[in-house]
């Protein structure tokens, strides 16, 4: 299996995602951040550290190419 290589790297991709979300959440430290390279771009999901809170936090899809978000969806 071929190793993916994007232009855009992961620091960046989370730079991007980190930006928005602190737009929509102010606060992202509850959170466990998830990165990993797809075919479709780097998947960005933010994840609750406490697991009994209700909601969650945003997830992208950010171009590997570019750096600009393709699809992003909040669960607040």
């Amino acid at each position: 299996m071929p190793l993916m290589t994007s232009a855009v790297t992961s620091d960046q991709a989370l730079r991007v995602a980190r930006l928005d979300g602190e737009k929509a959440y102010r606060d992202l430290s509850p959170f466990y951040i998830h990165v990993e390279l797809n075919d479709d771009g780097w998947h960005v999901d933010y994840e609750l550290k406490n697991k009994q809170l209700h909601g969650g936090g945003p997830h992208y899809v950010i171009d590997a190419d570019t750096g600009v978000i393709l699809t992003k969806r909040y669960e607040q």
